[in-house]
């Protein structure tokens, strides 16, 4: 698979290089990409808007308004939501220090970065500055934190200049910037096509223990780490169910089959029934270990100074599935831990009969609850350990559909 037939969005700042970007639209369009260019303000010093519209065959866009001549007041809007669902890829190049800051901050004051923290597809920036500016810690940690964040960095050093040395901070060249979203492409075909017709089961996000009709126990899961694992499976092609306790989330793929669910009873008899079919389980919910033991059937009225709150155990679902697993059948638990962190993911691990934990640690600064990144150690059942950097929880899912890959 190639970027033919790809929908490019191509961000355009305002860098010397910026002329390139008439070479770069003329590649992707013959190697039969569609490419809609956005120019910010400064980058019009640089090139035309007319040049990049001709080459494109589309119109350029720059503002969130189209104006008009004859009406200044009557143009066209610009929806930065539509144009970031509409991208398969957005591609900023050339990205200058000060895009590249804007979008590593979430600051958003114009078109191309209300676009990017529109999208949902992958984010490719091609920087090009001066050397200095490229090496000043600013600028490493900005392109550092977008990578955390799941966007690919394409560096001048992913290719030679003609004199064989490479020009750090300086634009990748286009033909390099063109091979390497082909390969990008290439790479999640390759997945695709391995993964396709497996059945995944993913629980996802936090369950909800009643204690009356309108307050319930619960815990500070939000689901992020489970939806990604989940966009990530349905992406490389697998028959994706999705189980998942209460979130604020978006469906993460049109294809995933999405089951909400509220207590730990709830997940624990549907993931059972969907446990029944699949080839692989990822169980990344946070599901309490206690629920009410009689929940009030009206609200509970505030009298006494102390309230006490009898409490059962649940049904533990990974160890449960783990005593049913079939040969072939393939389980990984989840292990969020705050102390002894190794020596309690080993204990669930054989406890459970699991073929892999996934472990992360409060303790580690941005992993864990509520973050976008998240860090983790993967232990399988040889006591094989991958230790993964910090990094976007996109990212995070795609490094565990990797391990997947290679068990099969």
């Amino acid at each position: 698979m190639s970027v033919a037939g790809k929908r490019i969005l191509l961000g355009v700042t305002g860098s010397i290089s910026a002329y390139k970007a008439a070479l770069l639209v003329r590649l992707l369009v013959k190697a039969g990409a569609e490419v809609q260019v956005i120019m910010t303000e400064s980058a019009q010093m640089f090139i035309t808007p007319l040049t990049l519209s001709t080459l494109s065959k589309r119109p350029v866009s720059s503002n969130f308004v189209n104006a008009r001549s004859d009406h200044p007041g009557d143009g066209s809007w610009n929806n930065h939501v539509e144009l970031g669902l509409w991208a398969d890829a957005i591609v900023i190049a050339p990205a200058s220090a000060h895009t590249l800051a804007r979008c590593a901050t979430g600051s958003c004051n114009d078109l191309l970065s209300a676009v990017y923290l529109s999208a949902r597809c992958p984010v490719f920036f091609a920087p090009a500055m001066d050397v200095d500016m490229y090496h000043h810690p600013t600028t490493t940690e900005n392109l550092r934190r977008l990578e955390s964040f799941g966007n690919h960095i394409i560096r001048s050093e992913h290719g030679e200049l003609a004199s064989g040395l490479v020009g750090k901070g300086r634009l990748a060249e286009p033909e390099t910037i063109v091979q390497i979203l082909d390969a990008f492409w290439a790479e999640s075909s390759k997945q695709h096509l391995l993964l396709s017709g497996r059945k995944i089961v993913i629980t996802a996000g936090p369950t909800q223990e009643a204690i009356d009709p309108v307050r319930y126990i619960s815990n500070h899961s939000t689901g992020k780490m489970g939806y990604a694992i989940a966009r990530a499976f349905a992406q490389a092609g697998a028959d994706v169910t999705l189980i998942s306790g209460p979130t604020a989330l978006p469906l993460p793929a049109p294809t995933v089959r999405r089951i909400n669910v509220r207590s730990a009873q709830e997940m624990f008899e549907a993931t059972q029934a969907a446990f029944i079919d699949a080839d692989i389980i990822v169980l990344s919910a946070a599901v309490a270990d206690y629920t009410p033991a009689h929940p009030a059937e009206q609200k509970i009225k505030k009298k006494e100074s102390i309230f006490s709150l009898e409490l059962t155990k649940t049904i533990d679902i990974a160890a449960t599935l783990g005593a049913q697993k079939r040969p072939g059948q393939l389980l990984m638990g989840f292990a969020l831990e705050t102390d002894n962190e190794r020596e309690n993911a080993l204990k669930k691990l054989y406890a459970k009969n699991l073929d892999w934990i996934v472990l992360n640690s409060l303790r580690d600064s941005g992993a864990g609850f509520g973050h976008d990144t998240n860090k983790i150690t993967v232990i399988d059942k040889d006591e094989q350990t991958y230790e993964f950097a910090l990094k976007s929880k996109d990212d995070v899912a795609q490094d565990l559909v990797s391990l997947v890959l290679k068990s099969l």
